[in-house]
């Protein structure tokens, strides 16, 4: 069992199963002609469930014949053209180049003696977005698993910087379109969802600042604490991006601390046309990226940034077995000291590579294009008589639904998007994502490939139609 161990004796070895791996995947992103093959749960969980994990196959292009069966066949694509699904991006092969190599290393990014240079990459890709965003040279920041992770540590920084310990004072506000770990982070740290209010969005779907101010006057009035502001730059639903800068002014009238969720809108910090559109974001105490939606980064690759990096004191334990406190003084830089994450993987490495091979003016450029594709999207959707779009995109995402003329039954078109949305999936020929805008089922394109085209969102605004109209005409016919 020896020789399946990775080290100097087997390098020959990883070298051929890895290589082979690379091969087996590069012939499927070639030979892929849809996003998914439309498999079902009841399809495909019995293949899965007859692999007997207590009988190794020993050896690995047996495993490899075996994945295809189980995962390579049936996996959603998310370079195919077709996929308009959720935040998920087409990778860059920098990216995928610099997971092959943090994998096989294995680094630990908690501490020096675990990393060594690559807590120093960590530390400059953390300077190198901080100095983007405009933070100041107090800034700081680590990578986390996911944006969930980062708003949720940037959350517990704002709580424990509000000043009391009576956690049923403090109040978290932020739009009805923000994210909902908001919500979830309230609960973990004892807040309760009860303590985050919901500020009403205008009709491009963004904060409205008026009534924030409002609110934050009432809860100073009965004698609550506004604990943190959370501003979205690129709501999961519509892309949306609330007024930075009246944000900010209302945090520090208030004393509140601010968070910037930019989870998706971070991209605009590469941008070449749209960086303005977080102009107000270097006002922020805490900033949530993630490199993985709107940088082209596998997934994970995320990082929570701070304005002072004081305020990560509060998320700093040591342990004498891994970070004793004498390591302060020693000033040997242990990333577990800022971290909510123990073990934690070299994600960074990716994005490093990213930037060494493409440069941020290529990532950049790559998001520019997505969003330019769905201004395109937004012209066709508005000439569209088929269609009602809701707002004209900011950043990448269009919210629509088929209207059919014939139909005024609000409840039976709902069941005729929600049903064309199912079909299409079960297709195989694209994959759209849905949501609710005010109780009614809207359909939506989350568009981050640059190899997607207008002809492509054209060629499944049919399809959309197509699946409805042939749920409505057979409804009718049963009616």
């Amino acid at each position: 069992m020896r020789s399946h161990l990775l080290n100097d004796t087997t390098a020959e070895s990883y070298r051929r199963s890895v290589t082979e791996g690379v091969e087996r995947v590069a012939r499927k992103l070639a030979t892929t002609r849809g996003p998914f093959t439309g498999v079902t749960p009841a399809e495909l969980a019995p293949v899965i469930d007859a692999v007997d994990l207590d009988r190794p196959l020993g050896d690995a292009s047996a495993a490899l014949d075996e994945l295809e069966d189980v995962y390579l066949r049936d996996a959603v694509y998310f370079h195919h053209p077709r996929y308009l699904g959720h935040l998920n991006c087409p990778v860059v092969i920098p990216a995928v180049l610099g997971e092959a190599v943090l994998s096989a290393v294995n680094s630990s990014l908690d501490t020096w003696d675990q990393s060594a240079g690559a807590t120093l990459i960590e530390r400059k890709i953390v300077d190198w977005t901080t100095a983007r965003i405009g933070l100041g040279p107090l800034a700081d920041g680590v990578f986390t698993s996911g944006g969930t992770q980062s708003n949720l540590q940037a959350l517990l920084l704002a709580r424990e910087e509000a000043g009391t310990t009576d956690l049923s004072r403090l109040r978290i506000f932020s739009s009805e379109c923000s994210h909902f770990s908001v919500q979830k982070s309230a609960t973990l740290l004892g807040l309760g969802r009860d303590a985050v209010v919901s500020i009403p969005v205008d009709k491009n779907k963004r904060m409205q600042s008026v009534v924030l101010a409002a609110e934050l006057e009432a809860c100073r009035a009965e004698g609550l604490v506004p604990m943190a502001i959370v501003a979205t730059a690129g709501t999961t639903d519509f892309g949306s991006i609330d007024p930075l800068p009246e944000i900010a002014a209302l945090a520090e009238e208030y004393g509140a601390w601010m968070h910037v969720d930019a989870a998706y809108g971070c991209g605009l910090l590469a941008s070449l046309k749209r960086r303005r559109l977080l102009d107000g974001i270097e006002r922020a105490d805490s900033v949530t990226v993630d490199y993985h939606k709107s940088f082209f980064q596998p997934v994970s690759s995320s990082a929570v940034l701070v304005r002072d990096r004081a305020t990560l004191r509060h998320a700093t334990y040591h342990a004498d077995y891994l970070n004793p406190l004498r390591t302060v003084a020693e000033q040997i830089p242990n990333q577990v000291d800022k971290s909510l994450q123990t073990t934690r993987r070299f994600d960074a490495l990716k994005l490093w590579m990213t930037l060494r091979v493409m440069g941020a003016d290529g990532v950049g450029e790559l998001f520019d294009e997505v969003c330019d594709l769905a201004s395109a999207g937004f012209d066709l959707l508005a000439a569209d008589p088929r269609y009602d779009v809701v707002v004209e995109p900011q950043l990448s995402t269009l919210v629509y639904r088929y209207v059919p003329e014939a139909v005024t039954d609000p409840a039976e078109i709902d069941r005729a998007n929600l049903h064309a949305r199912k079909a299409l999936f079960a297709s195989g020929e694209a994959v759209v994502a849905g949501t609710k805008v005010d109780g009614r089922q809207y359909l939506k394109f989350t568009l981050l490939n640059p190899e997607t085209t207008v002809s492509d969102i054209a060629a499944v605004l049919d399809l959309i139609a197509g699946h409805a109209e042939q749920y409505l005409g057979e409804n009718l016919v049963h009616a």
